[in-house]
């Protein structure tokens, strides 16, 4: 809601750079809570970090290009096939199969999602080549931030502190690539707009931890299964603050993606429970 204001309120049209002052409020706010003790940093080489911060910097660069090339309904559409494919190479590369039930509940969340969000569908080769390649890289970018902190023995902050930093001065030369650079030396920069935009990278800061700490904790399907809860409060809070339209469509594929949330979250406690219960039968 707080980028909307930024794009659409008060006009700031360099998404980029938008980006790139997330990443930096986000570790100036690691560094501030690594001060007050919040966690410890743990150094780790750049080289070994450069391939998780290629893969945000391809997600950002392809996601812009398939919203520039396609239709906002084929783009929405391409977002959906983000959780398949993260499904897809855990399946084939981490050995990570999921049970019938889940997969069926991801179906239900994905198509309510679809239903939900996805309107004029018109593809072309171009857009459809960035829109498939940016679901891919995304995907991989979400796998890797687990496998990462595993690999790695980092808490979600400690990755995250030694990523922010690489992946803003990684997007820093593409800023005048897919940002109207001409427009923005003569930008009127109110207190109103450095107010919203400080705003919209502290809350980029909580967000990314959270980011860091969902998949590390639970895993990359779990994020999706949460950002696909997160567009359908975007799209009941665009109703209800900005009075953006909102027909019966849209609420029977949020209210079709809300039952399948509820039912990917009841079956992974009930997994859960049965686990911790199978552990402690071991032990006894």
């Amino acid at each position: 809601m707080v980028n909307k204001l930024v794009f659409k309120t008060y006009a700031f049209e360099f998404g980029t750079l938008l980006t790139v002052i997330h990443f930096v409020c986000t570790w100036l706010g690691l560094m501030l809570c690594a001060r007050f003790g919040a966690f410890t940093p743990k150094a780790v080489s750049w080289r070994r970090l450069m391939g998780l911060c290629a893969s945000f910097c391809g997600f950002v660069v392809l996601t812009n290009l398939s919203l520039q090339y396609n239709s906002v309904g084929f783009y929405q559409m391409a977002k959906v096939l983000t959780t398949p494919t993260v499904a897809a190479i855990q399946t084939a590369f981490y050995g990570k199969r999921l049970s019938l039930p889940v997969i069926l509940s991801l179906a239900v969340i994905c198509f309510g999602v679809g239903v939900a969000s996805v309107t004029d569908v018109s593809m072309n080769f171009i857009g459809t080549v960035y829109a498939l390649a940016g679901v891919l890289v995304t995907s991989l970018y979400q796998v890797w931030v687990g496998s990462e902190q595993k690999a790695l023995q980092l808490s979600p902050p400690q990755l995250l502190y030694q990523q922010a930093p690489l992946a803003a001065l990684m997007l820093v030369p593409l800023v005048p690539v897919l940002d109207p650079v001409s427009k923005l030396w003569s930008y009127p920069l109110t207190v109103g707009a450095l107010a919203v935009i400080l705003l919209s990278g502290t809350l980029a800061f909580l967000v990314n931890w959270s980011i860091f700490a969902i998949i590390g904790r639970t895993s990359a399907i779990t994020y999706n299964v949460v950002g696909h809860a997160k567009l359908c409060l975007i799209l009941l809070g665009g109703f209800l603050l900005f009075r953006d339209p909102l027909d019966w469509r849209n609420l029977t594929g949020i209210s079709i993606a809300l039952t399948g949330i509820f039912a990917y979250s009841k079956i992974n406690l009930q997994q859960q429970a049965k686990a911790a219960a199978e552990t402690a039968a071991r032990k006894d």
